[in-house]
């Protein structure tokens, strides 16, 4: 049997081992999911952009985890090396976030998904959808991972930022320090803005000195959040007089 093959035989298998009409999305339940995931692999670029909505905005509303958040998650996990998947990942024009590779766009989802269900939004509430997400991670990981070394830029640094909440898993902690050095290499190259943001924001939350590694644009946004911050704390202490509106 060959690759392809068995990579299908097992993705219909996902597929098929879920009751999806049982399952919550934000516009009812997850009954129309197989069709929309199916064509995220489809050799057509059009048919995986149309899919990549169909697919992600009924699990991908206001930061929150669904019932069919955690097999969309793994049947993602399990395409993104797949060969349609992979295509246009080379000389792609991807000043927008539309022209980005399928596979940069499936990482970043991962990657968002894994924030909404972090540490730090656990410590907020924990909800059955959330806590099932967060007992997927070793599983989601291991697909992450093998895209550290991709030789496209945006898709190794995408990867780094998906991988940096998932390994809040005990199991996954081990790989802290390798996760700090890639983000080390990403902050000598990338001027991404949330890239740079998310792998300083690890970093010192591991214990390292980022003083050498910020640049002049990471100092000005500091002190950007850091006012809104600021400002907000304000609001929600309440106003001393009136304010003007």
């Amino acid at each position: 049997m060959t690759r392809s093959r068995s990579q299908r035989n097992q993705l219909q298998a996902l597929l098929d081992s879920t009751n999806w009409a049982s399952l919550a999305t934000a516009s009812g339940t997850g009954e129309s999911l197989p069709t929309a995931l199916t064509l995220l692999t489809s050799p057509d670029p059009l048919v995986r952009e149309s899919a990549l909505q169909d697919a992600l905005g009924p699990v991908t509303h206001q930061n929150s985890i669904y019932g069919a958040t955690v097999p969309v998650a793994l049947y993602i996990a399990a395409i993104l090396d797949h060969p349609a998947v992979m295509t246009g990942v080379c000389g792609q024009d991807a000043s927008t976030p539309r022209n980005r590779p399928t596979l940069v766009r499936l990482l970043a989802w991962l990657g968002d998904t894994a924030y909404d269900a972090n540490d730090e939004c656990v410590a907020m509430g924990e909800s059955a959808e959330m806590r099932a997400f967060r007992e997927a991670r070793p599983a989601i990981f291991s697909a992450v991972r093998a895209h550290f070394g991709h030789d496209n830029a945006d898709v190794r640094h995408t990867a780094l930022v998906a991988a940096i909440p998932l390994i809040e898993h005990p199991l996954l902690v081990e790989h802290q320090a390798a996760l700090a050095g890639h983000a080390r290499r990403l902050l000598a190259t990338s001027t991404d803005r949330r890239h740079r943001d998310r792998v300083l924001d690890a970093l010192k939350a591991w214990g390292h000195d980022t003083s050498g590694l910020e640049n002049a644009a990471d100092i000005a946004a500091g002190e950007h959040y850091a006012h809104l911050r600021a400002v907000r704390a304000s609001w929600e202490g309440g106003y001393s007089e009136a304010p003007p509106f």
